[in-house]
């Protein structure tokens, strides 16, 4: 790790995610000595290509203006890149190595041949119009293109980039290479999507957490969930929280939480999913119109809870936030954003023994169907919802058993182990069995 932070000074965010796996995978290289001979770990750490370019863009007033684009090319060993595009401030080297490095050992765990791979730019898509995202889509796409491919790299959706953004980008695409393929995942329906992509993270970061129920011979019924986020992946995972039972009691965004004690009913998800997707406003206009009371800067953990998915942002769940839920009762713990508990909070969940899913295992549904939309159009053809559902839902139930079968310890399972040991296997003989390249 020394080494590591010597060649990467400064980025916090990579270096946590790259030593969470490597204390929970420390014991097996030190067994297994083909890791050390082949040197896996520094070659696993080191992205195999990282591109950075200009993205020049004019607004409707005529202003010029110049942003960032990235992307992380991290591991092909399992397949074509794979992993979203994120448009966000926040977005740098640090992050999108980070994110790159999360997104190989995800797409090892679903069983799925896809390697890792994660991009974006720090182009702020919020207040924007059609014309202005549309304008930026077209300038990141004039480069990207160069970079990408159907069996080379397949970019996805993330923050920032939704059914807008990856129209304007495979619009742009198209274009240029002359060529209709399945090179960006997240398309419409209309031309080579594939139903439940947009439910997918989320609904399947619910499907985990049935898994980790099951293990108590619990269900999601009549439970309390608090859900960080009222984007994608938080209104989808309360979609299916509701669906299999249970009450989901708060919702936030950027500006607050919205505390909802009855718990929320189709109609006002119905509101929540078009005050965000379409009128792109915040959470606070949901609590005025139904009359919940709203928390200003406010974070959603001290709502009495038995189940919390944090489905924000990175490290938006920190140590005081885990102590919070503890004392409110919370017990299960599953992460539909990348990396949202912060090491600290992981200390706690792991000192407390709580049902617990890890990002890379719990939110991998998402990349799952990002796949399986690539099998489809690979093979011109589009499956029915409830095909896709229903590999979805074993992609999860395997994941879990993943997890269950490399974190069983003696005092019970430790999830964050399983995944990581459970995807590095499968990355790490891979590449002995490819060869130093």
């Amino acid at each position: 790790m020394n080494h590591l932070a010597q060649r990467n000074p400064g980025e916090k965010n990579f270096l946590e995610s790259v030593q969470e796996v490597v204390e929970s995978v420390w014991d097996l290289i030190n067994v297994e000595r083909r890791y050390s001979e082949f040197n896996i770990l520094e070659r696993i750490t080191e992205p195999e290509r990282m591109i950075l370019f200009r993205v020049p863009w004019v607004d409707d007033d005529g202003t010029v203006h110049v942003n960032r684009g990235f992307r992380i090319e991290f591991s092909s060993v399992l397949g074509p890149y794979k992993g979203g595009l994120r448009f966000h401030p926040s977005v740098n080297l640090d992050v999108l190595k980070f994110l790159g490095f999360e997104q190989t050992f995800k797409n090892s765990l679903t069983t799925l041949s896809m390697g890792g791979g994660k991009g974006g730019s720090d182009f702020d898509p919020k207040g924007r119009s059609d014309q202005e995202v549309m304008r930026f889509c077209h300038s990141f796409m004039s480069e990207l293109y160069r970079h990408i491919g159907a069996r080379t790299d397949v970019p996805a959706g993330d923050i920032g980039v939704g059914a807008r953004e990856i129209g304007y980008l495979f619009g742009q695409y198209k274009k240029l290479t002359n060529r209709f393929d399945g090179t960006l995942t997240g398309k419409s329906l209309n031309w080579g999507g594939s139903p439940m992509r947009a439910e997918a993270t989320g609904y399947g970061t619910v499907y985990f957490v049935q898994e980790l129920l099951a293990t108590r011979e619990e269900t999601l019924e009549g439970k309390k969930v608090v859900i960080s986020g009222s984007g994608n992946v938080a209104q989808y995972a309360a979609e299916k929280a509701m669906q299999l039972g249970g009450s989901v009691v708060a919702l936030s965004d950027s500006r607050g939480t919205v505390h909802i004690p009855s718990g929320m009913n189709e109609e006002q998800l119905e509101y929540v999913k078009h005050l965000k997707n379409v009128k792109r406003e915040s959470i606070s206009e949901f609590a005025e119109e139904f009359g919940f009371s709203w928390h200003e800067s406010a974070k959603p953990w001290g709502v009495k809870c038995d189940v919390a998915l944090p489905c924000a942002t990175e490290n938006e769940l920190d140590e005081e936030d885990a102590k919070t839920l503890l004392g409110n009762g919370c017990y299960v713990i599953a992460e539909g954003a990348n990396k949202p508990c912060t090491p600290a909070a992981l200390d706690i969940v792991h000192q407390k023994k709580l049902l617990f899913g890890p990002g890379k295992a719990a939110n991998a549904g998402g990349v799952a169907v990002s796949g399986l939309e690539m099998s489809q159009n690979g093979m011109h053809t589009q499956w029915t919802r409830e095909k896709v559902d229903n590999r979805l839902h074993n992609i999860m139930r395997s994941i879990h058993e993943k997890c269950v079968q490399y974190g069983d310890t003696r005092d019970g399972v430790d999830y964050i182990r399983g995944a990581n040991v459970g995807g590095f296997i499968k990355v790490a003989d891979s590449m002995i069995e490819q060869g130093v390249v």
